[in-house]
């Protein structure tokens, strides 16, 4: 089971979890990740813009790779594009699988490659104004222990 979306629009992430539990009977396990707009640092709203013919088909090529590397039931990937203001989500990815481990890997595997390898630019609005956000060093070291 994969659910692989691109949203413009605000999302629960709950109402998506519950669901893809639902559709994968039997799981050993299942992973969640939500990633969410910071209130710290002064962010006012985030802003992420993405090359529209490259960014869905990519997900989903992600999704492959995952199933390819991981022992997988079901992958959840929802990734949100616009404005969003402090404490909205941005990402919730989600893994079902018969073993802990999978489910984990799959789910950290797909965040570090959303994050630092993906067709997403994101800016934030500070009292001060807008400032482009680039991956951290420590986002590209976190993406190489993949390529191993």
């Amino acid at each position: 089971m994969r659910d692989i979306r691109l949203l413009p629009h605000m999302f629960i992430p709950g109402t998506l979890i519950g669901p893809f539990t639902q559709a994968n009977p039997g799981l050993g396990g299942v992973c969640t990740f939500v990633g969410e707009v910071r209130y710290d640092e002064g962010v006012e709203a985030l802003e992420l813009t993405h090359y529209e013919p490259l960014t869905l088909p990519g997900m989903h090529e992600l999704a492959d790779r995952a199933f390819e590397r991981f022992t997988l039931m079901g992958l959840l990937m929802v990734h949100r594009v616009g404005m969003m203001r402090p404490g909205e989500p941005i990402v919730c990815v989600s893994a079902a699988a018969l073993h802990r481990r999978d489910a984990i890997d799959a789910v950290d595997f797909c965040m570090d490659h959303l994050k630092s390898a993906a067709w997403f630019w994101k800016r934030e609005k500070r009292g001060d104004g807008w400032h482009w956000i680039e991956p951290r060093t420590q986002d590209h070291a976190d993406l190489a222990r993949w390529q191993a």
